[in-house]
């Protein structure tokens, strides 16, 4: 059986529980009020912003959701983002607890910034 890939990010967010939805819609959103000129894309299956570049990725799992602000992003809030499970360019914000979207704000206003002031993509 084919799992269908979501063709936009209200596709995605579509395919989930509505609790998960609300929390997905809402980094939806607090991603788009600090990136209001980025543009909405899925990539790698994913939902995901792009200006200059992509700025970050974020996902819904069973337990947790994910950020993908890439290293940059990561190392830049390590203090930070060190109460969570992380890899090298992803941190898992678990279900079970308060979403930290005041951090993803910042992050978020972080890799704009640095998309910016990298030479303009064809």
């Amino acid at each position: 059986m084919e799992i269908k890939k979501p063709e936009n990010i209200d596709e995605y967010i579509g395919g989930f529980p509505n609790d998960v939805q609300e929390i997905l819609e809402k980094v939806r959103d607090t991603i788009q009020k600090v990136a209001p000129d980025a543009k909405e894309k899925i990539s790698y299956s994913m939902p995901a912003f792009e200006q200059n570049g992509i700025v970050v990725y974020f996902a819904a799992f069973k337990n947790h959701i994910g950020l993908y602000a890439l290293p940059s992003g990561h190392e830049a809030f390590q203090e930070e983002l060190s109460q969570y499970k992380s890899g090298k360019g992803s941190v898992q914000f678990p279900l079970n607890k308060p979403m930290p979207y005041d951090l993803i704000t910042k992050i978020v206003k972080f890799r704009v910034k640095e998309n910016l002031q990298k030479p303009k993509k064809k």
